[in-house]
């Protein structure tokens, strides 16, 4: 793993990013939690890439909220291109 930042999909979409702060602490500082809304989908960036690992391994595939919890290495925002089409 190369990254502190993580994905974590199959969220409701009444989740709160206060909500996924404060189950992730238990394994680290959580330096950024944004949650992607009516997505089902979010990211959580940890302090460190060793919490970040702990995190994953211990929550993926965990219920959260009556769902089964997705969480993976997030991976880079892929550039835009600047053709739109109409």
């Amino acid at each position: 793993m190369e990254s502190s930042k993580l994905y974590v999909g199959n969220l409701t979409y009444s989740v709160t990013e206060a909500q996924l702060k404060e189950i992730f602490e238990d394994f680290g500082d959580v330096k950024d939690v944004r949650v992607i809304e009516r997505k089902g989908f979010g990211f959580v960036e940890m302090g460190t890439v060793e919490e970040a690992e702990k995190a994953m391994e211990a929550l993926n595939e965990t219920e959260f909220e009556g769902r089964t919890l997705r969480i993976d290495e997030a991976r880079p925002q892929r550039p835009r291109t600047e053709y739109r089409r109409y």
